[in-house]
């Protein structure tokens, strides 16, 4: 069985992929408006969204949808515009704990077949402004929500999670695996 992953993001590909699912990438059209939507919402609308609307072009295949957000204090934190953004964000982060939320959900003939989203909480150590200029001038923050990337030197930062680990990749694995099953979905590489 093909799957369709309705994102761009090199890093679910790469989850997907070391879970032994096949799939195949067709991102998704949907501009995200966040207007009038309660904030911790987002990531699970967003992902609805881009399900449904990828999978209203591929017939019956069956479409997995995600987004990822970052919340600081019931705040989103997107992706940074620039590397000024991007060291605000983490210096906020610093020495706090914020919730990583990740939206997930599964469509075929553009209709929506179930979702849901997955709650992390991820603790920073407190960090120095210099740590912080010198993660930046890497680039690695630059595409991600929150702006840093726990699976690579953003590591360096973090002092704890409590909850899924992949899900602050952008993929959380367990929620994703039981919402297949829950479709009948067993068949999916494994």
């Amino acid at each position: 069985m093909l799957l369709i992953l309705a994102s761009n993001s090199p890093r679910r590909s790469a989850i997907l992929t070391q879970l032994g699912i096949k799939f195949r990438v067709e991102p998704s059209l949907v501009k995200e408006d966040a207007a009038g939507r309660p904030p911790l919402d987002l990531p699970r609308f967003f992902a609805e969204e881009k399900a449904v609307d990828v999978s209203s072009r591929n017939g019956d295949i069956l479409t997995l949808g995600f987004d990822t957000l970052v919340f600081l204090d019931n705040r989103p934190l997107g992706k940074p515009k620039d590397k000024a953004d991007a060291i605000r964000t983490l210096s906020e982060l610093s020495g706090r704990t914020h919730q990583v939320i990740s939206g997930f959900a599964a469509a075929r003939c553009g209709r929506l077949l179930a979702s849901g989203s997955e709650t992390t909480r991820v603790t920073f150590r407190t960090t120095a402004p210099k740590a912080i200029e010198a993660y930046v001038a890497t680039g690695e923050p630059m595409d991600k929500a929150g702006s840093y990337a726990i699976q690579g030197l953003g590591a360096r930062f973090i002092k704890s999670i409590d909850g899924c680990f992949y899900n602050v990749v952008g993929l959380p694995v367990s929620r994703t695996l039981d919402m297949l099953a829950s479709l009948g979905e067993r068949d999916v590489g494994l």
